[in-house]
């Protein structure tokens, strides 16, 4: 008889995961600037498998007074005054990602969303900071529990680095689209995905009765 998958608010013990990237304008999440943000849910088919299904991505200007280290502005080649970029207001990102991610949360019958993020603790970091300068009360991601593939990665691939554990996992991956959060969001999505399924697909999930 064949076993009865369960449900993707089942999988991760109630947990809504939401792949999440962020570009910065620094490592401070207190003092330096929230460009950029990217979320990536997943939905899961009858057999059990992960993909990658409703995207969120917005252009962030500095929130009143930020810092913008000009190193992390280089490395990421972000200009934060580019009219160009589109980018709204921290309030206005962080409300829409909420709503959001709590809607499709909802549809899931998920009681909290979990962030999934590659270097996990920085991104987490950033959303909470910027969660708690907006004032948002109602908040769907657990403040602190949070999925690394970082060490996912290097625990099934053997890599840490998001470009070599994509490779490794023969995900396709283009270095000139690299440090855009949404591209990042969308490739460590491919890469969770992987692993999850992976595990799955070798008997480790759903576990036998």
């Amino acid at each position: 008889m064949s076993q009865t998958i369960p449900p993707l608010s089942q999988r991760f013990r109630g947990y809504f995961p939401v792949i999440i990237d962020v570009e910065t304008a620094g490592f401070n999440a207190h003092t330096d600037a929230l460009l950029e943000i990217a979320a990536v849910t997943l939905s899961m088919d009858d057999n059990g498998m992960l993909t990658p299904a409703h995207t969120y991505h917005a252009h962030v200007n500095p929130f009143p007074g930020a810092n913008l280290e000009q190193a992390a502005l280089d490395f990421n080649g972000i200009d934060p005054h580019c009219a160009l970029r589109g980018a709204i207001d921290e309030d206005e990102a962080m409300k829409g990602l909420c709503k959001h991610v709590r809607k499709l949360q909802k549809e899931a019958d998920c009681q909290r969303s979990v962030i999934v993020a590659h270097n996990a603790t920085f991104d987490q970091g950033f959303v909470n900071a910027a969660i708690e300068r907006c004032n948002i009360k109602r908040t769907p991601f657990h403040p602190f529990v949070s999925f690394d593939t970082t060490t996912l990665s290097g625990l099934a691939l053997g890599q840490t680095v998001l470009v070599k554990a994509c490779q490794a996992a023969r995900i396709s991956f283009d270095q000139n689209e690299a440090h855009s959060a949404l591209y990042d969001a969308q490739k460590t999505a491919e890469l969770f995905c992987y692993i999850v399924n992976r595990y799955a697909s070798l008997g480790g999930w759903p576990l036998a009765e």
